[in-house]
């Protein structure tokens, strides 16, 4: 007979299934705020470290993402944003956000999406956090006291018991396509946007500034990501599905003059393209981030448009808050409880804004583009407006 008394047994205290910057972040600050109570972690990846570190996707990151991350480790060949060109194809109205107007060093940087998971990889692995890659994991199963994760290998399966689940994968609950869910557990939107990405170098660059150019398709982004190289530019250039298509039938030199046309001159002529890639866009937010001892963060939490680049660094602030909630309340329902608390007013802003700006200026509707422009001028003269805004895009709301 067995003593009721008797401690059950966890194979961990928290498992991180994703080990992309969200979960690789998490990993590390837990594991080093945790030095003296030892919380037992693992990190799941079907991914090994070297595959992801591999990954050639430019990444945009506030100031803000900065900060938090130094301690862990930051790419050495980020490229510095110190200026934001805002502007609408077709109508009067830009606004310009400068680095020097809210005291900062940079207002942003991009960075190759292998460059931060190698640098935070190497954090991870001075640690004492488990890391078990080439391995996925299955949907779990939960009772009051604990999670059971079945985890599938080359080697074969096995399960593990962990006082707390955090998804910073992305696809450990989602059941069923963007295009046919409308889940009443989560916000969905299909925006009717394809984004075509890639690297684009024009003739007349202008250094450590990022542009977004608003359409009535969607918006195009141009960020700088050469390094060294100032004349390269990472591209999201957002569209209709039937123009995004077909726009990438076409070769180099017809895309470019289309691009050129679309996003004008200011940066003289672009000269070449190279990564061309296409993915469609959508909103996808659900309503609670924590069931029981499960939570969601990152990317499993929502996926944004990239309009404005809020979306990983939305995820960061998501993994920093649960870090915080861990160390002070242990691997229990009420620190997830409390942290849940804590992201509601950043993630409702941060989302908001960005599914209003990815339509708001999609719709051709003259009256409506001039109200826009006016918008986008006024900013110019009312600084408090301007840098509130600025701050939400560069730090969120933390408390």
């Amino acid at each position: 007979m067995s003593d009721a008394t008797t401690e059950p047994h966890f194979d961990y205290d928290i498992a991180i299934v994703g080990a992309g910057p969200v979960g690789l972040a998490l990993a590390g600050w837990l594991a080093r705020r945790s030095a003296t109570s030892r919380l037992s972690i693992a990190l799941i990846d079907a991914r090994t470290p070297e595959a992801a570190a591999t990954d050639p996707r430019s990444l945009a990151l506030s100031h803000g993402s900065r900060v938090m991350l130094q301690p862990l480790g930051f790419p050495a060949d980020a490229t510095p944003i110190r200026r934001i060109h805002v502007s609408q194809r077709g109508h009067f109205g830009r606004t310009l956000i400068e680095h020097d107007e809210h005291e900062l060093p940079e207002l942003g940087y991009v960075v190759r999406y292998g460059s931060l998971v190698a640098a935070l990889a190497d954090a991870v692995r001075k640690t004492h956090v488990d890391w078990v890659t080439d391995t996925s994991a299955l949907p779990p199963l939960q009772d009051d006291e604990s999670v059971t994760v079945p985890l599938q290998s080359a080697s074969g399966e096995r399960t593990i018991r962990v006082r707390v689940l955090v998804n910073a994968e992305g696809g450990l609950y989602q059941q069923a396509p963007r295009e046919t869910a409308v889940a009443n557990d989560r916000r969905a939107r299909d925006y009717g946007q394809t984004a075509i990405v890639g690297t684009v170098s024009v003739s007349e660059p202008q250094a450590n500034v990022a542009w977004e150019r608003f359409t009535n398709e969607g918006p195009i982004a141009l960020l700088p990501c050469g390094g060294q190289r100032h004349a390269d530019y990472s591209l999201v250039w957002c569209g209709s599905p039937d123009e995004a298509a077909r726009r990438m039938q076409l070769d180099d030199d017809a895309f470019l003059a289309e691009l050129g046309a679309a996003f004008g001159a200011r940066m003289g002529r672009f000269t070449r393209i190279v990564g061309r890639a296409a993915f469609p866009l959508g909103l996808t937010a659900l309503h609670a981030l924590v069931e029981r001892r499960a939570v969601a963060i990152g990317n499993a939490a929502q996926t944004l448009h990239p309009v404005a680049g809020q979306g990983l660094n939305l995820g960061l602030r998501d993994a920093q808050a649960l870090c915080d909630a861990l160390s002070t309340d242990g691997p229990r329902p009420l620190a997830l409880a409390h942290f849940a608390q804590r992201r509601a007013l950043d993630r409702r802003l941060t989302i908001g804004a960005t599914d209003t700006l990815a339509r708001i200026f999609t719709v051709d509707f003259p009256p409506l583009a001039a109200m826009r422009g006016l918008a986008l001028t006024a900013l110019e003269f009312l600084p408090p407006v301007k840098t509130a805004l600025a701050r939400q895009m560069m730090f969120g709301q933390r408390r």
